[in-house]
């Protein structure tokens, strides 16, 4: 009787590492460390995905982007198809790429986690904004027919960027008020360049501005004008103002020279 063949085992892919600066190089400069992942790497790491039929990894990302799906748009190819998904959900993907702690959230809840190390969602979604804001074409997501209605936003951090994008595509007109001379509130005053590059969080400001949103700059709310006059002109405000002053704890010491709070 002849013996049965077994199928082969199919290999396991490793988990896909990110290019990054040398030590050497990097300790003399203040740029990005890690290089974000080649299309041939971003391919091979969305192999990895096995498209779970009741994902976990969405159930732990806090706007609910369909994981499994830009993945599988990458594993594919389709660039442009990725970044479609994931604007379908979160207007700051290059941004939330870099600095979310997916860690602990998407990849955290990752089944393949269990045996190995978990998909690396964070890299795949910097990849697909990557490589649409440096090779793509000049695409923007479907917008909702006009509602007539008006939005204020106060506040250009990553809380009214993220209200901003999720309005506009609704169909209201949005208009951004930020008190500093450049958007991007603790994404640009409070994470080191080496962590997210000022270019990235400009550019996601400026995808913004390409949907129709009117971003205010040097526009202290409060002053220039009060909460009630934009009532007068805007149908609702979201007050986005971020954390700007420090909490002390009022121990001795605490204002002595030299000591700093944690955005200083």
């Amino acid at each position: 009787m002849a013996e049965e063949t077994k199928a082969p085992k199919k290999e396991k892919i490793p988990r896909q590492k990110m290019p990054e600066q040398l030590p050497d190089v990097r300790r003399k400069n203040f740029d990005e460390v890690p290089h974000g992942l080649t299309p041939e790497l971003a391919q091979k790491e969305a192999e990895r995905c096995i498209q779970c039929k009741d994902p976990r990894c969405v159930k732990g990302c806090p706007v609910e982007i369909d994981i499994p799906g830009f993945i599988k748009h990458i594993k594919e190819g389709d660039f442009e198809g990725s970044i479609r998904k994931l604007w379908e959900m979160n207007a700051l993907p290059a941004v939330c790429g870099r600095v979310c702690p997916q860690e602990v959230q998407c990849e955290g809840l990752c089944i393949i986690g269990k045996k190995e190390e978990p998909v690396a969602i964070g890299n795949l979604e910097r990849f697909a904004a990557d490589y649409q804001r440096q090779h793509g074409r000049d695409i923007l997501p479907p917008k909702a027919d006009p509602t007539g209605k008006k939005v204020a936003v106060v506040g250009c951090g990553p809380a009214g960027l993220t209200v901003a994008g999720d309005l506009i595509l609704k169909g209201h007109e949005v208009t951004i008020y930020e008190a500093l001379h450049a958007p991007g509130g603790v994404l640009v005053y409070g994470i080191p360049e080496f962590r997210l590059p000022k270019e990235i969080v400009f550019s996601e400001c400026n995808y913004l501005e390409r949907l129709g949103v009117k971003i205010e700059l040097s526009q202290v709310i409060g002053r220039s004008e009060t909460v009630d006059e934009l009532f007068e002109r805007f149908d609702a405000i979201f007050l986005g103002v971020g954390a700007g002053l420090p909490v002390f704890l009022e121990v001795p010491g605490e204002h002595f020279i030299g000591v700093y709070s944690a955005n200083e």
